[in-house]
């Protein structure tokens, strides 16, 4: 047991250390797989995220959740080791190893010491091509999620996000919880993990970033040994969507003192070369927490709520532009009106001048901070490579967002925040006046996906101050 301590003290404390990778080179793994590698020797420390097409979007009908509970029964039992096994193999060695759903891909972070890459990798390659799916644990994290969704019920923030997904996404795939329900979780069997598993946990459509203290060599040879047994099979592309957004108020009632209200539009695909304006734009309107108009105008001048945020998020087949607020019941009819005038005001207007320096100052100076280690280096170029960017995105970034001028961010705030075409869900029951009844309207056509020749111009980081529909991931013991 202190054997056990003082590794992974030792580890957390190597993770943290810098990484001074000079260069990010491409793997080649062949045609349908994207590798990225960041070379650093700095500390014995090799980090991995890992995607593949298999996020919550490619759940079949009926089996809502499907993806993330696959995800989440990854480490729990594969080729000769049982659940606890494979718990052990992993812990006695300490290292890193998580799978989540997102929307769109399965990702699977790992990091590890440069001395146990091999044991690290043959458990990945034993979990993705010889899955257990025993019982036992099936029934096991099956409960963990239904606690979750049961707990999600009484949460206003967690029933607001629900119901914005739905109301926003319609019948597409994006429109249900990546969660998923509960008649779908309980009725989901290892007979369609399985199913799942072996349509999806395949290299077509693979990317992998890897940082960390390891040469290009060994590397090479060392995926193409891990991922060799892995299939290759083609994956079904995602339905278009038509129609985006339900404009209007929604109003779920809740017998809370504090409703959330989440609130969204339809955003910028990532190949428009207007995202990097509008990644601007979102940060001085609800992006840049205490420094945003939003704050200023919903918490400073007027202290309805502790904080407001938004995000601009773009999925394979979608964007979006959601925030959230909270307050108590007899002002959350007023906070969402705040929330439409401040954001009428910004598409009229746009920012000033100071607001746009700031921002800039801010993005691209906290850039290199998601570098700081070889773990977040490999998590932000797996960012990258799920929204397409390609390997010379990191070197143009800062010049991107450098060069967005007043003109630029005037005319895509414009485009973009509409408070006409707002899509606001309040989860909590309002008890400042009757409520604005949910308005009728067109629902809004997303943006046509510009040609692929159009380049890349666009970022992949995280949302700041991300809302309510980040995906859940179930905590195990």
């Amino acid at each position: 047991m202190i054997r056990r301590v003082l590794c992974a003290f030792a580890f957390a404390f190597l993770t943290a250390a810098p990484v001074r990778a000079a260069t990010i080179e491409n793997i080649d793994l062949g045609k349908n797989a994207t590798v990225w590698f960041a070379e650093d020797h700095t500390v014995p420390v090799i980090a991995f995220s890992i995607s593949l097409p298999a996020g919550s979007a490619y759940d079949p009908a009926g089996k809502a959740g499907l993806a993330s509970f696959a995800a989440s029964m990854m480490d729990e039992g594969a080729g000769n080791l049982s659940s606890k096994a494979f718990h052990e193999a992993v812990a006695n060695r300490a290292i890193g190893f998580s799978a989540r759903a997102d929307r769109d891909h399965l990702v699977i972070s790992i990091t590890t010491l440069k001395e146990n890459v091999p044991e690290a990798m043959r458990l990945l390659q034993m979990a993705l091509t010889k899955p257990r799916f025993e019982a036992d644990a099936l029934a096991r994290v099956r409960t963990q999620i239904i606690q979750v969704l049961q707990q999600d019920q009484a949460e206003p923030p967690r029933v607001a996000g629900r119901a914005f997904t739905s109301a926003f996404f319609g019948v597409h795939p994006y429109g249900h919880a990546s969660i998923g329900e509960f008649g779908a979780i309980s009725s989901i069997t290892a007979a369609d993990l399985r199913a799942f598993a072996r349509k999806h946990w395949v290299t077509n459509g693979l990317k992998v970033a890897v940082a960390g203290d390891i040469t290009k060599p060994a590397l090479t040879k060392l995926l193409a040994a891990t991922f060799k047994p892995v299939s290759n099979h083609a994956v079904p592309a995602l339905p278009n969507i038509g129609r985006l957004g339900r404009p209007g108020v929604l109003i779920v009632p809740l017998p809370v003192p504090q409703p959330t209200a989440v609130f969204g539009l339809p955003g910028i695909m990532r190949a428009d070369p207007d995202f990097i304006p509008g990644y601007v734009a979102n940060y001085i309107l609800g992006g840049g927490g205490f420094s945003s108009r939003l704050t200023d105008e919903v918490r400073v001048k007027r202290g309805l709520t502790y904080g407001v945020s938004t995000s601009l998020t773009a999925y394979s087949k979608a964007s979006v532009m959601m925030g959230s607020v909270a307050t108590r019941a007899n002002a959350i009819t007023q906070t969402v009106q705040v929330v439409k005038d401040t954001m009428a005001t910004f598409a009229k207007d746009g920012p000033t001048q100071t607001e746009l320096d700031d921002a800039k100052t801010y993005l691209t100076g906290s850039f290199p901070m998601a570098f700081a280690s070889n773990g977040g280096t490999a998590s932000q170029l797996g960012a990258f490579q799920r929204q397409n960017l390609d390997i010379g995105y990191v070197a143009r970034r800062n010049a991107l967002i450098q060069a967005v001028t007043l003109a630029d961010v005037r005319r895509v705030a414009k485009r973009l925040y509409d408070p006409a075409k707002l899509t606001v869900v309040i989860a909590g029951t309002p008890s400042d006046g009757r409520p604005a009844p949910m308005v009728a309207r067109p629902p809004v056509r997303p943006p046509a996906t510009p040609p692929a020749s159009i380049p890349a111009t666009q970022s992949a980081e995280k949302p700041l101050a991300g809302p309510v529909t980040t995906p859940q991931t179930v905590k195990k013991p």
